[in-house]
């Protein structure tokens, strides 16, 4: 075994040597040297942006090294990975910067998210989905009339709508969606919204944010019930239905 690794050594020596007898070895080399170096602090951060910056800047430098020694199967393979890394970048950008303008509107309307969901049309009198399931999707209404059927509740388009049991420890639906009419909606499912999550902060500052806006809007209409029972001098009811899907 130590022959073996004092022969790659050596090998390694040797290449070393030869690239640094010309000037275009030697570039090759200092680029080699830099992508290498981005790559292993590509693997110490946490965030995507910054790992996909570093990705990116590694494939140049070993794209520019294997087009000067020449070495066709790196050059070959950090040119696949450029544009790849690239696009993912590009994405995560976005992502960013839709989230931050929402931020900064106070837009709970759940449009940001609509480049990743997939839409589905649904006839009337559809079950989305019934009080008690697992929660796989949320969803946003963008077409027709879904009704809350506990609660009689209708959601207007545009409303994002079953995050709460989402994102709740047992996942479990609190109430049910049925279709009034031919509706369509856009769906998003665990998966996605994982990898989104973890890998753009801004992405789940926002889903917190909605999170919260939901249960506070869930607290509000709750206290208003109660106070209209006491102002009624009605009992108290103690298990009023939250609307949070």
């Amino acid at each position: 075994m130590f022959t073996y690794l004092s022969d790659l050594i050596d090998l390694a020596v040797a290449i070393a040597r030869g690239a640094l007898a010309t000037p275009q070895g030697t570039f090759a080399l200092v680029f080699a040297t830099v992508a290498a170096v981005l790559q292993g602090v590509s693997t110490l951060v946490k965030t995507m942006i910054p790992l996909r910056v570093l990705a990116l800047g590694s494939n140049v430098g070993f794209v520019v090294y294997g087009a000067l020694l020449p070495s066709f199967p790196v050059l070959l393979l950090h040119l696949l990975l450029v544009p790849i890394n690239l696009y993912r970048l590009v994405e995560m950008v976005r992502l960013t910067r839709r989230v931050k303008a929402v931020t900064r509107s106070q837009d709970t309307s759940g449009l940001w998210l609509r480049p990743y969901m997939k839409r589905r049309n649904l006839k009337a009198g559809t079950v989305l989905f019934r009080k008690g399931e697992l929660a796989r999707e949320l969803y946003m209404l963008t077409r027709g009339r879904i009704e809350l059927v506990e609660i009689g509740t209708e959601l207007p388009a545009g409303r994002v709508f079953g995050e709460i049991a989402f994102f709740a420890p047992d996942r479990r639906r609190t109430l049910t969606a049925r279709c009034i009419e031919d509706s369509e909606v856009l769906a998003i499912n665990e998966s996605t919204v994982n990898q989104l999550y973890y890998q753009n902060p801004a992405f789940g500052y926002q889903m917190i944010g909605l999170v919260a806006d939901r249960l506070g809007a869930d607290i509000r209409r709750l206290e208003a019930t109660l106070e209209a029972q006491r102002a009624a001098g009605a009992p108290v009811a103690t298990d009023v239905p939250i609307r949070s899907t």
